[in-house]
Protein backbone atom coordinates (compact mmCIF):
# COMPACT_ATOMS: atom_id res chain seq x y z
CA UNK A 1 0.00 0.00 0.00
CA UNK A 2 1.09 3.56 -1.20
CA UNK A 3 1.93 5.81 1.62
CA UNK A 4 -0.31 9.45 0.70
CA UNK A 5 2.55 12.12 1.67
CA UNK A 6 0.82 15.88 3.00
CA UNK A 7 4.41 17.45 1.88
CA UNK A 8 3.91 15.64 -1.51
CA UNK A 9 0.29 16.91 -2.52
CA UNK A 10 1.49 20.34 -0.99
CA UNK A 11 4.45 20.73 -3.24
CA UNK A 12 2.63 19.51 -6.08
CA UNK A 13 -0.10 21.84 -4.94
CA UNK A 14 2.76 25.23 -4.87
CA UNK A 15 3.90 24.60 -8.15
CA UNK A 16 0.63 24.19 -10.01
CA UNK A 17 -0.21 27.75 -8.49
CA UNK A 18 2.92 29.06 -9.00
CA UNK A 19 2.83 28.02 -12.76
CA UNK A 20 -1.14 29.21 -12.82
CA UNK A 21 0.41 32.63 -11.83
CA UNK A 22 3.42 32.59 -14.60
CA UNK A 23 5.79 32.90 -11.87
CA UNK A 24 9.01 31.51 -11.55
CA UNK A 25 10.69 29.77 -7.91
CA UNK A 26 13.26 33.03 -8.25
CA UNK A 27 10.02 35.36 -8.04
CA UNK A 28 8.10 33.44 -5.68
CA UNK A 29 11.29 33.03 -3.58
CA UNK A 30 11.64 36.76 -3.42
CA UNK A 31 8.46 37.81 -3.10
CA UNK A 32 7.88 35.21 0.12
CA UNK A 33 11.26 35.90 1.54
CA UNK A 34 12.12 31.88 1.69
CA UNK A 35 15.07 30.88 -0.11
CA UNK A 36 15.20 29.41 -3.42
CA UNK A 37 16.77 26.26 -2.57
CA UNK A 38 14.17 25.74 0.00
CA UNK A 39 11.14 26.67 -2.06
CA UNK A 40 12.67 24.27 -4.54
CA UNK A 41 12.39 21.01 -1.99
CA UNK A 42 9.26 22.49 -0.60
CA UNK A 43 7.18 22.04 -4.29
CA UNK A 44 8.94 18.34 -4.93
CA UNK A 45 7.71 17.12 -1.95
CA UNK A 46 11.19 17.01 0.35
CA UNK A 47 10.90 18.95 2.90
CA UNK A 48 7.94 20.23 5.00
CA UNK A 49 6.78 23.60 5.45
CA UNK A 50 6.11 25.48 9.09
CA UNK A 51 2.22 27.47 8.64
CA UNK A 52 4.78 30.94 8.84
CA UNK A 53 6.32 29.65 5.17
CA UNK A 54 3.06 28.57 3.82
CA UNK A 55 1.53 31.73 4.59
CA UNK A 56 4.22 33.54 2.90
CA UNK A 57 4.55 31.52 -0.38
CA UNK A 58 0.43 31.68 -0.62
CA UNK A 59 0.20 35.11 0.23
CA UNK A 60 3.26 35.60 -2.94
CA UNK A 61 1.42 33.24 -5.11
CA UNK A 62 -2.04 35.74 -4.11
CA UNK A 63 -3.99 33.22 -2.45
CA UNK A 64 -5.10 33.05 0.98
CA UNK A 65 -3.59 30.26 3.65
CA UNK A 66 -7.26 28.68 3.56
CA UNK A 67 -7.80 28.65 -0.37
CA UNK A 68 -4.33 26.40 -0.34
CA UNK A 69 -5.17 24.69 2.72
CA UNK A 70 -8.92 23.73 0.77
CA UNK A 71 -7.46 22.62 -2.41
CA UNK A 72 -4.61 20.63 -0.58
CA UNK A 73 -7.20 18.96 1.29
CA UNK A 74 -10.01 18.35 -1.49
CA UNK A 75 -6.56 16.66 -3.50
CA UNK A 76 -5.70 14.11 -0.16
CA UNK A 77 -9.16 13.40 0.01
CA UNK A 78 -9.49 12.40 -3.81
CA UNK A 79 -6.16 10.22 -3.13
CA UNK A 80 -7.60 8.56 -0.17
CA UNK A 81 -10.92 7.40 -2.26
CA UNK A 82 -8.55 5.87 -5.01
CA UNK A 83 -6.93 4.10 -2.17
CA UNK A 84 -9.70 2.90 0.40
CA UNK A 85 -11.59 0.98 -2.10
CA UNK A 86 -8.52 -1.41 -2.45
CA UNK A 87 -7.68 -1.52 1.06
CA UNK A 88 -11.17 -2.64 1.61
CA UNK A 89 -11.43 -5.47 -0.79
CA UNK A 90 -7.80 -6.57 0.58
CA UNK A 91 -9.13 -7.70 4.01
Amino acid sequence: MKTILIRKVMGETLRELRMAAGMTLREVSMASMVSLGYLSEIERGHKEASSEVLFSIASALDVSLSELMISISGKLAALEAERLPRVAAAA
